[in-house]
This record gives C-alpha cells, structure tokens and sequence, in this order.
C-alpha cells in the first residue's frame, strides 16, 4: 500500500514535471514568434526630395546599416518616401510617416527636416544635412540638441566663402562675382557673411542676385552677364534649383561664366565646379544615429556631427565650353575630374 502510493505520487509529480515543461516550451516558441512578428521589428522612415531613381544615397545609407547588422525585410524594416523634387508632397510624406508610427525618421535636406519637425514632436528624427541646424532652430546647441531631432551638419555657411577663394585662383584677372542665393534660406545671411569676408580680402566687388524661384534663375544670369561678373558662387539650394541642374548648366554656359556650386550632382549634370560636403558620406553616418537610437540613445543627448570628408570636383568639359583653363596646381588638388 505504502508502496503504490509512493508511485502514485512519483507518477504525479512526473506528470507535473512534464506539464511544467511543455508550458515552458510553448511560452518560449510564443515569445519567438511574437519577436519575429513584422511589428516588433524596428521601422525607420526614410524622407527624400528626389525621386526614388537617383537612388546614391539612400543606398549608401541603407549598405551602411547593413555593416552595422541591419537586413532590411528581415531585422528592420524601411518605409522609402520619395518626393520626387515636388516640395508641395514633403508635408504630406512626413505625416504619413508619422501615421505608420515609424520608430525614428531620417530627413535627407532642410525642408525635409523641417517638414518632419511639423509632424512629430515625439519620433526622433535623424538629419543627414542641415548647413545651420542651430540657426534654423532643429537643435538647441549642436553638442546638446535638447528635442527629438540630431544628425549630421554640411557647415554651409562656413564653406561659401572657400568657393570664392577656389574662383579666385581658377578664373585670372577676377574682379566682380555675381553670388545667386535665396533670400528666404535660413542660412543664408550667414552664407553671404562668410563670402563677403572672402571676398574682401581677394579684393572682389559681389553683386548679390535673388533667386526666389525657377523663372528667376535665367534672369539672374542676364543680369549677372549685363553687369560683367566675371564668376558665380552659387547658394541657390532645394527644390528651387534641384529640378532645373541640366537647364542651369546650359544657362551657365551660354552665358560663358564660370560658376562653383555647392554639391557634385551640378558638375555631374554639366556644370564646372563643386566644392562642398560628401552627402554620400553624410548619409552612411546617419546610419549610426539610427542604431545608437535603436539601442536607447535619446537624440536630445547625441551630438549633432560636422562633416568629415569634403570633396572638389571639376568638369573639363564645360570648362572647355567656356574658354576656361583650369590652372594645374588646382586641377591637382581636385578629388574628381570628369573630362
């Protein structure tokens, strides 16, 4: 009797052992497949201007969050929203990046960040080029951003006047530089501080010409040709340029004056000079922000970055279009020659 019960009471606790067991394993394979549901997984937005076409660094930034581990379709997921150069759609991308409850987005220009910051006050929002991120009030401080937005800095303002210096040494004699800005841009008092600067002290006369939109970039040639400007520097940024880079080239050209402009794709399109940040490079940084975030950072204590690597590019061929030689110890210093 003593014995049965004593196996009676083995059998039980056997039976319990194994039911303790079984809900075990059925509370792990709930827990994996719950972690592996598309909603557990991290999803980024990702606001551009342009279209979906000129695709160079929205790969850059999605090879760069490969290296750092992240497999898109597999451990995260990414909600591409292409503006396709239409500044009228970017409000409307940003809230619907918003409505899918993205977990941080990234912003890849100005209008772009400032269209996010509208948004959301709560999802963190990570630029990857911003010339005066304190200037047009994103962060409070670039060491200390202070809200839901950090990321990388292109330090515009302090590179306009290095473009003047580069004309100086390319364009012999030079006396008077048109500069083409916007007026509305909010770095661009700043911008036209640090060209004034340098063009007092190479000794040029600056003739500052608005362009507020499309219709008033011919005009500024014209006028810049009636005047005899000898050059352009060129701060004409956003939608207002980005559309029209080909037809700028063609205006530049027929007008035979030499223009440096800010960023690689106006040389890539025809123009002749770029000096200016790596964008490519600015986007394969804010990859990193991504993953620091993903892993708890708040963007109010991440540093807002300045750019590391600068790039000078030159196009022989529309050089040659204008009668300009390109001194050789400048076409020496170029990172790229497009001939």
């Amino acid at each position: 009797m003593t014995i049965g019960n004593g196996q009676q009471a083995g059998g039980n606790s056997k039976r319990n052992l194994f039911g303790c067991a079984f809900c075990a394993l059925l509370f792990a394979l709930c827990s994996s497949a719950q972690a592996q549901q598309p909603g557990k997984i991290p999803r980024i937005g990702y606001l551009s201007g342009n279209s979906a076409s000129e695709s160079t660094r929205s790969e850059a930034f999605r090879q760069s969050l490969r290296e750092l581990g992240y497999v898109e379709g597999k451990n995260i997921v990414i909600e591409w929203r292409y503006a396709e150069e239409k500044l009228d759609r970017v409000a409307a991308l940003a809230a619907e990046l918003v409505r899918l409850k993205v977990d941080i987005i990234v912003t890849a220009g100005p209008s772009l960040t400032r269209a996010a910051k509208e948004a959301t006050v709560t999802i963190p929002i990570v630029m990857t080029n911003e010339g005066d991120p304190v200037g047009t009030g994103f962060v409070a401080s670039l060491a200390r951003p202070g809200g839901n937005i950090t990321g990388l800095s292109t330090l515009s303002p302090e590179l306009s006047g290095k473009r003047l210096e580069i004309l100086k040494e390319v364009v012999p004699g030079l006396s008077r530089v048109a500069v083409f800005g916007t007026s509305t841009t909010a770095t661009q008092a700043q911008e036209l501080k640090e060209v004034e600067r340098a063009a007092g002290m190479a000794g040029v006369k600056l003739q500052y010409l608005d362009v507020l939109g499309p219709k008033d970039i011919e005009t500024a040639f014209r006028a810049a040709s009636k005047s005899r400007a000898g050059a352009v520097v060129w701060l004409v940024t956003g939608n207002v340029a980005n559309p029209h880079l080909k037809k700028i080239a063609e205006l530049a050209g027929e007008s035979r004056l030499p223009v440096i402009y800010h960023r690689a794709i106006f040389v890539e399109r025809g123009g002749l000079l770029a000096y200016g940040v790596n964008l490519i490079e600015l986007d394969k940084r804010a990859a990193t922000y991504v993953d620091k975030i993903l892993k708890g950072a708040k963007p109010s204590d991440l540093p807002v970055e300045q750019p590391k690597k600068f790039e000078f590019i030159i196009n022989l061929k529309a050089a040659k279009q204008i009668g300009l030689t390109i001194p050789p110890n400048v076409l020496a210093r170029a990172d790229r020659v497009i001939k």
